[in-house]
């Protein structure tokens, strides 16, 4: 790869962003996929008010050109070496801006943002919700369509973009103004980038992104033209949906001096899922990191839940769509994050070795629900909790309380997982910042009953996102290619006993569950309407 010059073979490289919810990391990655270069920067979340979480769209934008030169500059290479971009972001975070100028109406509005928790609650409740469920529970009856099964089952959450975006339309004038007048874009922080990396000639999304929205109809692969009539969202801001392995255009030259070619957007769960490799159905990825997602390759196929797992599109390169189906818990990080905190223990890598040096937690339990629970419990309600404190409770057996709701959680999700799809698992792999502990990893094994692996880069939302772009312009040949060049730390084997890959926890675990299952309901509708 590389331009030919004076007889001398130019090295090539590709480039690939992540912005997270609390970092903006680039990547320079040679055709090892070995991190030649790195640069990262915080996110800076904003609070104006209890229950609102945003970020200024224009230090993501600084903070997205600070990082890429800054990595290009730490491999010691040139821009003019860097065959293609690829973009990976956090998902259901978004703004609107005016089509002419290109200046955002308001801040971004984070998928953590509580704003429009009134207007879930009162739209879950009301008789048109029951009269759409009723309806579509006769359509299922009568055609089996798993889709009206779907249907029959949704609940709207403050995670998808839905009402926030209806909040934003009811409470900003000019928002509703432009989009009256065909002049509004609306757009999740990679739709932004594409608008601003192309000077305003790209307003365009992926089917990843668009599918996490919750905006997105995911059977028919377009917008929801019957949600949007339902809450009176205009079809006309939202941005074209293309493939997630696509050619963008190009970065315009006046931004990093030359033109970089745009060639993969993606939503970050589904990119760390590229870049694990997990390609194949039954193929199972967990990111811990905020929060825990825990994915599955349900194939060709959209997966339709009864407990609040998620079916959202993995990729689509070429004509082939995969799909995904996802169950998360919105506090791993955050938990421990708290902890620390509270001086707990000082450094995060600590935490493995203090809950090794007891040997349980001494009666403590741990509900790590900050941000109510997810599936497959699904209480908006919930809080988080510490019980079973005695004098003799130490910090220690407060982190090991912590770190084994964390893999009581996982247990919970992979369960759930099992039950619904009724895939048979191929393989497991872990990553994100919380994956670095020893303890976490060990103990979700042993309750999976099954080999858990971790790469030795946690981050794979980056590695996904340049490998969607390197095979878009033959820096990578082929999938196969890519599985070759992974590299695992290590394999986490269960202890205890098993039987055809279920598990049988250690006797010491199930008394242990059984009072942390406890914990669990007592901290269930906690918080009143």
């Amino acid at each position: 790869m590389g331009s030919q010059r004076n007889g001398f073979k130019k090295e090539s490289f590709i480039l690939s962003v992540d912005v997270g919810t609390t970092l903006i990391r680039c990547h320079v990655y040679d055709k090892e996929a070995k991190i030649r270069g790195s640069c990262t920067t915080k996110v800076v979340p904003l609070y104006p008010e209890v229950g609102h979480v945003e970020m200024d769209p224009d230090a993501i934008w600084t903070g997205f050109i600070t990082v890429v030169k800054g990595a290009v500059q730490d491999a010691g290479v040139q821009m003019c070496q860097m065959k293609a971009i690829g973009i990976s972001t956090q998902r259901s975070t978004f703004t609107t801006w005016d089509r002419k100028t290109g200046v955002p109406f308001h801040n971004f509005i984070s998928w953590q943002d509580q704003r429009a928790a009134e207007l879930v609650k009162s739209w879950n409740r009301s008789c048109t919700m029951t009269a759409i469920h009723g309806v579509m529970k006769v359509i299922y009856f009568l055609t089996r369509q798993k889709r009206s099964l779907a249907a029959s089952l949704i609940v709207f959450s403050t995670q998808h973009i839905t009402f926030r975006l209806a909040w934003v339309l009811t409470h900003y004038k000019q928002v509703r103004q432009a989009a009256a007048e065909g002049n509004c874009c609306f757009g999740t922080i990679d739709t932004w980038l594409l608008y601003k990396l192309t000077k305003g000639q790209v307003h365009a999304t992926d089917y990843s992104n668009a599918s996490a929205t919750g905006v997105f109809d995911s059977y028919q692969m377009c917008w929801s033209g019957f949600l949007c009539s339902l809450v009176s969202l205009p079809l006309s801001i939202f941005p074209k949906v293309e493939n997630t392995g696509h050619d963008f255009g190009s970065t315009d030259p006046s931004i990093f001096g030359v033109p970089i070619p745009i060639m993969s957007v993606m939503a970050d769960q589904q990119a760390a899922m590229f870049g694990e490799c997990c390609f194949d159905v039954g193929d199972v990825k967990i990111t811990m990191g905020t929060g825990t997602f825990m994915n599955i390759n349900t194939g060709s196929k959209p997966h339709t839940s009864v407990a609040g797992l998620y079916p959202v599109v993995g990729w689509k390169i070429g004509s082939e769509v995969v799909y995904l189906a996802e169950g998360n818990a919105a506090d791993t990080g955050t938990a421990i994050k708290w902890a620390q905190e509270l001086e707990l223990f000082s450094d995060v890598q600590e935490t493995s070795a203090m809950a090794y040096s007891v040997s349980d937690s001494d009666g403590v339990c741990f509900v790590p629900s900050f941000s109510g629970l997810q599936a497959p419990l699904n209480d908006p309600k919930a809080c988080a909790s510490l019980m079973g404190l005695k004098p003799s409770t130490s910090k220690s057996h407060l982190v090991r309380a912590i770190l084994e709701s964390v893999a009581f959680r996982n247990k919970q999700l992979y369960e759930t997982m099992l039950r619904e799809t009724h895939i048979p698992i191929t393989k497991i792999r872990v990553d994100g910042g919380v994956s670095s502990n020893d303890f976490v990893m060990q103990l979700t094994a042993d309750l999976f009953g099954r080999k858990v692996a971790r790469p030795q880069h946690h981050e794979m939302s980056c590695l996904g996102a340049a490998f969607v772009a390197g095979l878009g312009v033959g820096f990578w040949r082929s999938r196969e290619e890519l599985k070759k060049l992974q590299s695992t730390d290590e394999v986490f084997s269960p202890r205890g006993r098993h039987k055809e890959g279920v598990c049988s926890p250690s006797r010491e675990y199930i008394p242990v569950l059984q009072s942390w299952e406890r914990a669990l309901r007592r901290s269930m509708n906690w918080y009143k309407p």
